[in-house]
């Protein structure tokens, strides 16, 4: 009996692994579960029910009652995407004859970048029914560079958003059915762009450049979560993340500007704000037998609060406008399987709703539905330490955009969209 106990309790610590976080971005550039390792390999499927890695300090602090010793996870994520806009038409609406003249320019070829996802979680039992835990996740970003030839340089040419958060959390056992949780998240904001500013015929080597530089925000986001268990088989997590506001403030420079009376007239610090969405999500966790566990989730985030934050250069000045953006849902379905008591491997696919429609895509974010899938292998490699790797495909629609910008008016789509993520982590009991 404590044998099987023994090898239980190994096979839990492999799950938590396994069950752990999708470095994919969600719709935009925001996404609660990025750099958590608690979903790579079931989709981020598993996050609402893990009650079993530290990980639960992000996912679902409420389970966090399931860990009934001190450990720490870690893991590295690389995030290999590509975004490949094809340019249809770009026409030049400039009314001035001296204006006139053929839109120069290239499709910009991959804009993604590489970018590696490192995260901390640490879980520490404070009595029978109480438990602390520290996430130290990136759960925001996203970017493109198209380069200064690109055909719609003077919408965008570059735009990086990156975000690092630190979470304290604490859980609570009420019953041995229901557990409750809470965190806050310090949320620390960062946004850089650059955009081409059109100088007479839309050549680039006529253009100018506005960069936005250090724009820079500290915010704080609350996490709610409960567990439930019906059955020994069953069990209810569900998981309520507040909303975040973002007023991000820093520097614009200009380069190659041929009218100094304009470029002594024009603003060299710029505000933008935004709301990063609310976000609820639900999750089942089904045990069919000693060797397979099933997982169910679906969630809803509030994309329409995210609205005006499109910087812009539009009639010698810098503006602000609104992105028209929709709220979003997901869903999706996920298993583990037990190969042996020191390893198992794991499958998840999952779906995510626009958050735009066509009309309203621009070339900064241009996001759309996305299809996930995951898979990932663990094993045990001693009492106190366990290892796992994975990987998401997460394929980004099939994207078609018309954006207008300093009178050029740009029409294509993203029909090669992807995100490719690759990465392992590493669990430690103490």
């Amino acid at each position: 009996m404590i044998n099987r106990i023994l090898e239980a309790r190994s096979v839990y610590a492999l799950v938590a692994l396994l069950a752990a976080a999708n470095a994919v971005h969600g719709a935009g550039f925001y996404s609660p579960s990025v750099g958590t390792p608690g979903s790579l390999g079931t989709a981020g499927v598993a996050n609402p029910t893990n009650t079993r890695g530290a990980d639960a300090s992000w996912t679902n602090p409420a389970g966090m009652t399931g860990i009934d010793q001190q450990h720490i996870l870690s893991g590295l994520q690389v995030i290999l995407p590509s975004v490949k806009f094809n340019a249809k038409s770009a026409e030049n609406n400039a009314i001035l004859p001296s204006r006139l003249g053929p839109v120069t320019g290239d499709n910009g070829g991959n804009a993604a970048e590489v970018a590696p996802v490192p995260s901390f979680f640490y879980v520490r039992p404070l009595s029978d029914r109480l438990r602390f835990g520290l996430a130290s996740t990136a759960p925001l970003g996203g970017g493109v560079d198209y380069g200064s030839d690109f055909v719609g340089r003077y919408a965008v040419r570059d735009v990086t958003l990156a975000g690092l958060a630190l979470t304290p959390s604490l859980a609570y056992r009420v019953t041995d059915q229901l557990s409750i949780g809470a965190g806050v998240s310090v949320v620390y904001t960062t946004l850089d762009q650059s955009i081409a500013i059109r100088q007479g015929a839309p050549n680039p080597a006529l253009d100018g450049r506005v960069k936005f530089e250090d724009l820079e925000d500290w915010g704080v986001q609350a996490v709610l979560g409960l567990t439930y268990a019906f059955t020994d088989r069953l069990l209810l997590g569900i998981v309520y993340r507040s909303e975040m506001d973002t007023d991000l403030e820093g520097d614009v420079n200009y380069e190659g500007l041929r009218n100094p009376q304009l470029a002594a007239l024009l603003p060299r610090d710029v505000k933008i704000s935004w709301t990063n969405p609310q976000w609820l999500e639900a999750g089942l966790r089904y045990r069919m037998d000693d060797k397979t566990q099933l997982y169910f989730n679906a969630g809803w985030q509030e994309w329409s609060k995210f609205s005006e934050n499109e910087l812009s250069f539009r009639n010698d000045r810098v503006v602000v406008s609104d992105r028209n953006w929709d709220n979003t849902w997901h869903a999706g379905i996920a298993a583990v399987r037990v190969l042996s008591p020191s390893s198992l491997v794991s499958i998840g696919l999952a779906y995510e709703s626009s958050p735009v429609k066509d009309a309203y895509r621009t070339l900064d974010f241009p996001v759309d539905e996305q299809w996930k899938v995951s898979a990932s292998y663990g094993w045990k490699h001693s009492d106190s330490m366990s290892f796992s790797l994975g990987a998401t495909l997460s394929f980004v629609g099939d994207a078609a955009l018309e954006q207008t910008a300093q009178r050029v008016t740009v029409r294509g789509d993203y029909d090669t969209n992807f995100l490719a993520v690759v990465g392992g982590t590493l669990r430690y009991e103490f």
